[in-house]
């Protein structure tokens, strides 16, 4: 693939098995300074085994994390609209070949009601997800109208801000196109940076080229694109080889447009029905090596959103949000259909199973527990902030301050309109101990907008 140079990968690792316990101190002060680490600094932390120093990586990706995004923490439900697909990816439900699964492509009517749904919820953030079509010009027509609906659906007061997309590589045109709907993010996975893995386990459809998969993201950036998210699918091949290709396709992106990825995503391979491959995994990931892994892209990138699925279990959730992952998914469902469609999950028409079953309130409960901010806060997106603007302050630290007051806002909405008098409570006497430690500036802030939260006034940001 181009410009992930597999022999660099393979010598980085062999030669940071070699490090001491003084360089790994001496990366980690580094991190701490809130400093883009190298590849050959990563490769070092990535070998880390010794668990004297696995903690104390733990600890320094925790620390960097509260830095750069304070305490919050983004809440978002992905929808899947389609799982009509012409590839045939082996680890995935969606695979064309699959008979074991029922196709459903919804209209906008059935997208519309599973917005609503979600809306009732309290959502306000969507990630939008469509298996590849077999005509990129039909695809991109329905993917417009999809996010149009999304936009116009209305619950009382209530609408989704906004809109992410997950969708198969479209040219130049077609990324134009997303924009001017209004996405945010468009989201796209390399799955394997290992290019004999990458062939064997795509060996039908589009998707088996893998450096049009590489390159569509470069498309995106081209077409003004400027907020993209990348990531793995952990376990079709070497952690360690996976990691640091992510981050050589990182230091192309940064270099080629002055900016990376918006955030990155880590999921594990989970089982999926009619795909043997998800049942056999070729390379499991342990819980510690996961831990490791989220610990050292926190580190290595410390001004990168990176967010988990509801693939994981509840309690590991609950852990790595403390050590790197400031975006998560709540209460999902990964078959169209699946939120009105008596509100369970789909085997058969699902792309693979989930792990945390919980319910918004449940994970927004389980936050607060941890003293920590649920937000539903899409201020950056339409203030502007995206791109190099965002990295500009996220870098040093200090797009925290807006996300802060910004997620204390998205909260209060949350506990007025939505919660249980058990999490109103939980979630006031958590704002009754953030306000305080704000600027007075802020406070003022927070004042005068939750005053207009009371009158009626909704979707507030700074």
């Amino acid at each position: 693939m181009r410009y992930i140079n597999e022999r660099k990968i393979e010598d980085l690792l062999a030669a940071a098995a070699k490090v001491d316990g003084a360089k790994i101190e001496a990366i980690l002060e580094k991190s701490r300074a809130l400093k883009r680490l190298t590849l050959e600094e990563s490769a070092a932390l990535l070998t880390v085994e010794e668990p004297r120093d696995l903690e104390k990586i733990f600890t320094a990706a925790s620390w960097v994390k509260d830095k750069i995004y304070g305490k919050r923490i983004v809440l978002f439900a992905p929808l899947y609209i389609s799982n009509l697909c012409v590839n045939g990816c082996l680890y995935c439900a969606f695979k064309r070949d699959n008979p074991l699964i029922q196709r459903k492509t919804l209209t906008l009517a059935e997208i519309s009601e599973q917005v609503e749904w979600l809306l009732k919820r309290g959502h306000k953030r969507i990630l939008l997800v469509a298996a590849e079509l077999a005509s990129s010009c039909q695809a991109i027509d329905y993917y417009v109208e999809a996010i149009k609906t999304i936009y116009r659906t209305r619950f009382g007061p209530h609408y989704i801000r906004r809109v992410n997309i997950n969708c198969a590589p479209l040219s130049v045109e077609g990324f134009k196109r997303l924009k001017a709907a209004g996405i945010g993010t468009y989201q796209l996975f390399q799955e394997t940076y290992h290019e004999k893995t990458y062939r064997d386990v795509h060996p039908a459809g589009p998707k088996s080229d893998p450096d049009n998969r590489l390159e569509a993201i470069d498309r995106a950036f081209s077409a003004g694109i400027d907020d993209v998210g990348i990531g793995v699918l952990y376990g079709l091949y070497d952690y360690k080889f996976e990691t640091l290709a992510l981050l050589m396709h990182i230091e192309h992106l940064e270099e080629r447009f002055g900016v990376g990825p918006h955030t990155i995503s880590v999921p594990r391979i989970e089982p999926a029905l009619g795909a043997e491959l998800s049942q056999n995994i070729p390379y499991p990931v342990s819980d510690l090596d996961f831990k490791k892994i989220v610990a050292v892209l926190r580190l290595s990138v410390p001004y990168t959103g990176m967010i988990l699925s509801t693939r994981e279990r509840p309690a590991l959730r609950d852990e790595l949000v403390n050590l790197g992952i400031s975006q998560i998914s709540a209460e999902s469902r990964t078959s169209p259909g699946g939120y009105t469609e008596n509100n369970s999950q789909n085997l058969e028409e699902a792309q693979f199973s989930l792990s945390d079953q919980r319910n918004l309130e449940e994970i927004i409960a389980a936050l607060l527990d941890k003293g920590l901010i649920p937000s539903f806060c899409a201020a950056c997106y339409r203030k502007e902030r995206t791109g190099e603007t965002f990295m500009n302050l996220a870098k040093p630290g200090l797009i925290k301050e807006k996300c802060s007051v910004n997620a204390l806002i998205t909260l209060k909405e949350y506990l007025d309109d939505f919660a249980s008098s058990k999490v109103k409570e939980s979630g006031y006497r958590l704002i009754d101990e953030i306000r305080p430690t704000l600027s007075p500036q802020d406070q003022q802030i927070l004042k005068n907008y939750f005053a207009s939260i009371d009158q009626g006034a909704r979707d507030k940001y700074i």
